[in-house]
């Protein structure tokens, strides 16, 4: 990983534990502590008594309340905390993913992020091409403890943007796992699940950017130039200040 994804965040480890009591608290990535993060917790579950039915309301919340584009990757780390995730209101799969696990334990639900490699993902040509496969490493879910046991769900695609690429939407009961549909509605293939990495304690940020740096050098020196430039037009006055001295 270059020197510009370094980070001292914490990095994720995969999870050791299954007891729900594990994963409860706040966690560098999965800050539910956050007060943002706890209010909307609480208005999107108000008047809901179960676990179950608070799950899948926050399931939606994050599936349509934050829309859905690879293009809003980010290089650093901090970015995919979940308080981020919710203020930008715009994200990929593997930080809707934390923000779900953020949410939940928000509101009391053992949940954990997890993350497994997929071909045939929701995709536009310009961005498979700059990937240069079809193959998305690290694909985010959330898992989550409901009556008794531990259910899967990828609230990843708004609907909105299903309806575009005429796929169903994924939906989700508090019951069975919600991985997304290897259908599209006409019946055509749509997506494998091809490995799954397992749970985690935290995002591994680290280990995510390392894979993407080999796989996807096209897209990844993408984003490299896009955050470059607009750094460039932001501008850095601290730096100008600098050079203004030099100058005198």
């Amino acid at each position: 990983m270059d020197a510009d994804l370094a980070t001292e965040a914490p990095e994720g480890k995969p999870t050791t534990s299954n007891d729900p009591a594990d994963f409860l608290g706040a966690t560098y990535y999965i800050d539910s502590d956050n007060s943002t993060v706890k209010a909307h917790a609480e208005k999107v579950t108000e008047g809901l008594s179960t676990d179950k039915e608070k799950a899948i309301a926050l399931f939606y919340s994050v599936r349509d309340g934050i829309r859905y584009d690879p293009y809003t990757t980010k290089l650093d780390a901090a970015g995919y905390k979940a308080s981020e995730t919710l203020k930008d209101g715009v994200a990929w799969c593997v930080p809707k993913g934390i923000l779900m696990t953020a949410l939940c334990r928000a509101a009391g639900i053992s949940a954990r992020p997890g993350y497994a490699d997929v071909q045939n993902h929701l995709c536009t040509p310009k961005v498979r091409e700059m990937m240069g496969t079809d193959i998305f490493s690290y694909h985010g879910y959330c898992e989550m403890f409901l009556d008794g046991k531990w259910v899967k769900a990828t609230p990843v695609f708004n609907v909105e943007l299903c309806d575009k690429f005429g796929v169903l939407a994924q939906d989700f009961d508090g019951e069975n796992d919600a991985l997304l549909q290897p259908f599209d509605k006409n019946g055509n293939k749509h997506m494998d699940y091809l490995k799954d990495h397992g749970t985690y304690n935290d995002m591994p940020f680290k280990e995510i950017m390392d894979d993407f740096d080999w796989r996807y050098k096209g897209w990844m020196d993408f984003l490299r130039e896009k955050a470059a430039k607009a750094a460039e037009e932001r501008g850095d006055f601290h730096a100008e200040a600098a050079a203004e001295g030099k100058s005198v």
